[in-house]
């Protein structure tokens, strides 16, 4: 399990991939580590959600 510093790092390096528009599937953890759901948060906010034309007009 990663300390607190560890998972700051963890958000802080999936936002920066989120801003950078790379795919998820670069998360450097495995996939049941602790790390690995930080940097999905942290990705998750910095990627902006999908809109569709509809969603801009409403």
């Amino acid at each position: 399990m990663g300390t607190r510093e560890d998972i700051a790092q963890a958000v802080s390096e999936g936002a920066e991939a989120g801003r950078r528009g790379d795919p998820p599937t670069v998360c450097p953890y495995p996939r049941t580590s602790l790390l690995s759901g930080a940097w999905v948060r942290g990705y998750a906010r910095a990627r902006p959600l999908n809109t569709t034309v509809e969603d801009d007009a409403e």
